[in-house]
């Protein structure tokens, strides 16, 4: 019996995947727990018109993120802080701070877990730091550290 799985089953198959499948398994443990339905013509036209309208949302999620990216990457951040000796800041720069001098200045609201800066700026000057926006898209931002 084809089947058309609703949700991962371990060993055979994956959500939104059509199967050939024992007919006692399909109907006694597979369509009982709502884990899978039967594969008729219906069926697999509203599982294509799910499959596109998911690409569609993944493609216009993608454009999104490839005009932030460029909106982003047109900016340079200020910031001042407290600084010593040979630019040493008295603290740091946290991606918290640059993520909310970002929404404060340019009203672009990035997450900070989503900026990949591995250590805090300790130092003046300008830092570049990535931004992760979408699985396939990586902005850069500038970020200029001043003397307070």
């Amino acid at each position: 019996m084809r089947v058309i799985f609703l949700q991962d089953v371990k060993g055979k198959g994956k959500k939104g995947e059509v199967k050939e499948v024992s007919v006692g398994y399909a109907q006694n443990f597979l369509l009982k727990n709502n884990m899978a339905i039967e594969a008729t013509p219906g069926n697999l036209s509203k599982l294509e018109g799910q499959q596109k309208r998911v690409e569609k949302d993944a493609a216009e999620e993608l454009a999104e993120a490839k005009v932030l990216k460029e909106q982003i990457e047109k900016i340079t951040v200020e910031m001042k802080a407290k600084s010593g000796e040979g630019g040493r800041l008295f603290g740091s720069i946290t991606t918290k701070q640059i993520a909310d001098a970002l929404q404060k200045s340019e009203g672009i609201k990035v997450d900070r877990r989503k900026m990949e800066l591995p250590d805090a700026i300790r130092a003046l000057g300008f830092t570049n730091v990535p931004i992760r926006i979408h699985v396939d898209v990586t902005a850069t931002l500038k970020v200029h550290v001043t003397e307070e």
